[in-house]
């Protein structure tokens, strides 16, 4: 089974968690977009749901497939929310934004009852850190934060674009790219990085996943902390 295979599969099987009437948050991410195309089949087949995108991208995919989709004032609880995942470890620790939405995910995340991670297995670590931790942060404060984050030994990359340009998040924030090694204490590190002045959020999602569902050779297992 290729990685693109094992997401859609996990696509399809996280979809079948969407029940009538629910209110429903949409990650961002390869995995999301598969999730949120198999949810577009079951509303053409007459679900009735009311949907939150956790990033513009998400947004208009939803749209664009008939799903309903509002935002988050409008519809500030939510029964489930499905979102893929960069690295996930042991009692669901993980590492999320890589696909630049971090602020927008953990929003709806926290808004709403449920949180379910979906993944192919490639993403399950036994310590969060091989993946770079994204940061998001203020223009304005960067040197800043860049001097901070070396302070506690994380060097951070600016998140540039295909084309070579600054990646700007949906609030018109940077993104700052971490490599950080493995992370034996993550919820110090998270503490750490939150203290810095011009820090909007960090890709570290602890404690906050009801369960996972990966992907792999024998079809998808559910995961749980």
């Amino acid at each position: 089974m290729t990685q693109d295979e094992a997401k859609k599969l996990v696509g399809l099987r996280a979809a079948e968690f969407v029940e009538e009437g629910m209110a429903v948050g949409l990650g961002t991410g390869t995995t999301s977009v598969q999730f949120i195309h198999a949810l577009g089949e079951r509303v053409r087949g007459g679900l009735k749901i009311s949907c939150v995108a956790s990033s513009e991208s998400s947004h208009k995919l939803a749209a664009s497939l008939g799903i309903p989709v509002t935002t988050l004032p409008e519809l500030p609880e939510l029964d489930l929310y499905i979102d893929g995942a960069d690295e996930v470890a042991p009692g669901l620790a993980l590492i999320k934004g890589g696909g630049g939405a971090l602020l927008r995910e953990k929003i709806v995340a926290s808004a709403a009852k449920k949180f379910i991670v979906v993944a192919d297995s490639t993403k399950i670590v036994e310590h969060l850190g091989r993946f770079p931790l994204p940061i998001e942060v203020i223009q304005m404060a960067m040197p800043l934060v860049v001097r901070k984050l070396a302070a506690i030994g994380l060097e951070g990359k600016l998140r540039h674009t295909k084309e070579g340009n600054i990646r700007m998040t949906d609030e018109g924030n940077y993104i700052l790219d971490c490599a950080c090694g493995e992370i034996p204490d993550p919820e110090r590190l998270a503490a750490q990085i939150r203290s810095i002045v011009g820090v909007v959020e960090h890709g570290l999602f602890l404690n906050m996943a009801a369960f996972a569902l990966i992907a792999g050779e024998d079809g998808v297992r559910e995961l749980h902390p």
